[in-house]
């Protein structure tokens, strides 16, 4: 793990997305951090040794659920399924689908698999997947500042990660996406879907993939602004942001399910659709449910002074 020294640093940006305003001042405690997601490899190991199942390998609750027909509530996860035209943007079930027997080990559903595939991030894994793995390494999930102040490298105000530029002298610095979106990916940073993990240079902290590549989860309930007064990290530690109350999706009154702030963006995120591979933006995404471009990464918070 990379150690990452404390400090105060400007955290969200006013100038983007309105989630992630306001732009405000936080202090982060020192801790150490996983230099890439977690890979296949690791979490091979995790089930390997404890018995676990995975949300996406289970048959969801119905309660959970209330109206939805029987024959949706079946063992899978969410796949990215590019049309093949032009589509309007206007509604991603048009590039999304919920894919019978897709899970961590058949990310694209039955039939495919992670076969020479270690080093590439684990992908459809829930907030309580992620905290299982987190537990049994003896580890955490980072909050939203922690992993944000990694992001940033120990740079204030940088627009990427690594500087102003998407692309410095036309170089790919991170796995996002080329071409129109969502039909016709040109691959040109060489990639279709996920990377094997550090495809691309660390930012000035080491980390690999904090942008781009695979959403990473946070411990923070997600908030639609940040709450400035009750900064997310002034003291580290898990469930920061704004209370789990607060996270429910409005426009899903009937399926009432807390959501957590995800980080970094993917291998999805476009210029003409998802500007979202900055450290300052996050996404919503409910806890209990994990897609083909979600992945995490972990924390240990320092000790020692």
């Amino acid at each position: 793990m990379v150690r990452i020294e404390g400090g105060r640093f400007i955290m969200g940006s006013d100038d983007d997305y309105p989630e992630e305003a306001p732009a405000h001042e936080v202090t982060v405690e020192s801790f150490w951090i996983d230099p890439t997601p977690v890979t296949n490899k690791q979490f091979k190991r995790f089930v390997r040794e404890t018995g676990y199942v995975t949300y996406a390998e289970k048959k969801p609750d119905p309660r959970l659920y209330p109206g939805a027909q029987p024959g949706m509530l079946f063992a899978g996860s969410v796949v990215f399924t590019p049309p093949d035209h032009p589509v309007p943007l206007d509604s991603h079930f048009r590039w999304w689908s919920l894919t019978p027997g897709a899970n961590w080990r058949h990310p694209y559903g039955k039939g495919s698999s992670i076969a020479g595939r270690d080093d590439h991030p684990v992908v459809h894994i829930t907030y309580d997947d992620a905290r299982a793995y987190a537990a049994w390494a003896r580890k955490d999930l980072p909050t939203e500042a922690e992993w944000e102040f990694a992001a940033r490298g120990g740079h204030e105000g940088r627009r990427f990660a690594w500087g102003d530029e998407l692309m410095p002298d036309g170089r790919f610095m991170a796995n996002t996406w080329q071409g129109d979106f969502p039909h016709g990916n040109t691959k040109a940073d060489g990639y279709d879907r996920t990377s094997p993990v550090g495809s691309f240079p660390p930012n000035d902290f080491g980390l690999y993939d904090m942008i781009g590549n695979v959403w990473e989860w946070t411990c923070d309930w997600y908030a639609a602004h940040h709450a400035v007064a009750e900064s997310c990290c002034e003291t580290p530690g898990p469930h920061r942001g704004g209370p789990m109350e607060g996270s429910f999706d409005p426009t899903q009154p009937n399926s009432p399910i807390p959501r957590k702030v995800l980080k970094g963006g993917s291998h999805l995120c476009s210029p003409l659709y998802c500007k979202r591979y900055r450290p300052a933006a996050r996404h919503a995404q409910p806890v209990e449910s994990g897609t083909s471009h979600i992945g995490f990464r972990c924390v240990v918070r320092d000790t020692t002074g």
